[in-house]
């Protein structure tokens, strides 16, 4: 039986499946070529559909159970989803009632589930959108949740669950003037500097893409280059670089730039940035903790986290982790951030951040690292002169955290945790 030509909506099933049987991560699935078969238009609305999916799917679990006598096979199950949300969001009803039809029709397993598909989508095709919005905001899982609340309080973790459901605008970082590129996108200029577009549709076919006069960040990670404040010639060390958004940040200042990843996978593709963009950095595979170079006047320590402050924008992390991981990586960016002090200049300075909504990943952190450290100091102005910054956002021990559910009228920013620390000077 050949195999059926791949399409957008086949395609985000797949990424359904995976993401929900198999707990992989919708990166690591896309990195891998899922989506490599598809031109680039389907590609962009495969992961759009899928990632709406996800983010909706409390809501169609809640709308298809009244349709359903008791849940079907997860493949089908993930069709009816996809299906359920389409159709709730606006599409077409012919369209997508027929499409998925077939799909479910093409499998040799359970193409007579047909039926199926075809009755419960047309119900939902009719009475769906119309319930769609009296339904609960979904919530997060309870794995997440609980530590969410217990750290920032419940009414502020519903406001992060509606900005992780509105999903992520595209924020870009300007190569050059900002408010220029802001006028030639119609994007916003967003406080911090960074520009936002509210409908960008396909990032590849954007003007300036090829030409390199921008990259895909979102804009509090734009912060913590901008918190360390990299002046020209100095040696800068970009530890966890992939996918290269910082690197590219720091070169844009001038800076030497030395870009370090585990992965060769990603710094492939932080060589890829740097190309587009019309700079270079000395980049190397390796272990951030067995790195010997320097030393250098700052380092950025991007550390490896739960990833939890990009949820609106990655929804399938809260199905393909349990928590159970976090332990591991506490004790990881305690280690990762004592081997970066050590390779500073004296005078020297290390910004780190964590893309956490978890305190044990940030003020925790910085917390500990300063009892570990005689002399280590947080730069609280490194935070409080940037423009665009809350003052409400500047924590106790001097770092910045950036929630979700900040900038509400605007559309939100990532979770994030940066600090700018200082040792203490040479005796």
């Amino acid at each position: 039986m050949s195999q059926p030509a791949p399409s957008a909506r086949r395609s985000a099933v797949h990424l359904l499946d995976q993401v929900l049987g198999e707990g992989r991560l919708m990166s690591d699935l896309i990195s891998s070529g899922a989506l490599d078969r598809l031109d680039p238009a389907d590609r962009a609305r495969a992961q759009r559909l899928a990632t709406d999916t996800l983010r909706g799917i409390e809501r169609a679990d809640r709308l298809l159970k009244r349709h359903l006598r008791k849940p079907p096979p997860l493949h089908v199950f993930n069709i009816l989803r996809l299906g359920t949300v389409e159709l709730c969001m606006g599409g077409d009803a012919h369209g997508v009632v027929n499409d998925l039809v077939a799909l479910v029709g093409s499998h040799r397993r359970y193409g007579n589930l047909k039926g199926l598909i075809n009755a419960v989508l047309r119900k939902m095709a009719a009475d769906g959108p119309g319930t769609w919005n009296d339904l609960r905001v979904p919530r997060l899982p309870r794995w997440l949740r609980e530590p969410l609340v217990s750290a920032w309080g419940a009414g502020a973790v519903a406001q992060m669950e509606q900005a992780q459901f509105a999903g992520a605008p595209l924020d870009l970082t300007a190569r050059g003037d900002a408010v220029a590129l802001a006028e030639r996108l119609q994007g916003t200029l967003l406080p911090t500097g960074s520009v936002r577009l509210s409908d960008a549709g396909q990032v590849s076919a954007l003007p300036g893409y090829t030409s390199g006069d921008w990259w895909v960040q979102d804009a509090a990670a734009a912060l913590p280059v901008r918190v360390l404040d990299p002046q020209p010639h100095e040696a800068v060390l970009d530890l966890c670089a992939a996918p290269g958004g910082k690197t590219l940040q720091l070169c844009a200042a001038g800076a030497n730039v030395t870009a370090l990843d585990l992965s060769e996978k990603r710094m492939a593709r932080v060589r890829e940035n740097l190309e587009r963009c019309g700079y270079s950095a000395n980049c190397i595979t390796g272990d951030a903790l067995e790195h010997a170079g320097g030393p250098y006047d700052a380092v950025l320590l991007d550390a490896p986290c739960s990833a939890t402050g990009t949820i609106r924008r990655h929804p399938d992390l809260p199905f393909a982790k349990d928590g159970s991981e976090f332990g591991a990586l506490i004790a990881l960016q305690a280690a990762m951030l004592d081997h970066a002090l050590s390779l500073l200049k004296p005078g020297g300075r290390l910004v780190f951040c964590t893309c956490s909504l978890l305190p044990d990943e940030g003020e925790c952190q910085v917390d500990e690292a300063l009892g570990r450290h005689p002399g280590l100091s947080v730069d609280r102005g490194a935070v409080a002169g940037l423009p665009g910054i809350d003052p409400a956002w500047i924590t106790d021990e001097g770092g910045l955290r950036l929630r979700p559910d900040h900038w509400p009228d605007l559309g939100g920013m990532d979770g994030f945790y940066i600090a700018c620390l200082r040792p203490a000077p040479a005796s």
